[in-house]
């Protein structure tokens, strides 16, 4: 669905990101958040462009991934996290609902790697 990069410094990661890749990127400061446009969007700020994909920046802190995360979209996150334990993962950050948008997760596979896993909020 998208990815996620962990920072410390605000202010280098994100010239970092905008000048290399030329990304654009909308801080959401209510949010502690800075959306990342990849590519152009549309009004729903979808990517435009087949098989692209967006994604965000948050600051790192104790309960972060030290690196970056695939996040991967879900029909029913409660569900999912079930099995995600039965399946020998943990939740590494709780669920969280994120405005009105949708409910988040990060859980660690059974190799200690991190993913996001999203539920968008049916309107």
């Amino acid at each position: 669905m998208h990815f996620e990069i962990p920072f410390d410094d605000k202010e280098k990661c994100l010239d970092f990101y905008k000048n290399v890749f030329g990304w654009k990127l909308n801080d959401m400061p209510e949010m502690n958040y800075i959306i990342v446009h990849t590519v152009d969007v549309d009004e729903k700020f979808m990517p435009k462009q087949v098989g692209a994909i967006n994604g965000g920046m948050y600051k790192r802190d104790e309960k972060s991934a030290k690196g970056p995360v695939i996040v991967i979209d879900v029909s029913n996150l409660d569900d999912k996290l079930k099995e995600i334990e039965e399946m020998g993962g943990k939740v590494f950050r709780e669920k969280m609902k994120v405005g009105d948008m949708g409910w988040y997760a990060q859980v660690k596979d059974t190799e200690g790697n991190i993913i996001g896993v999203w539920e968008t909020i049916k309107k």
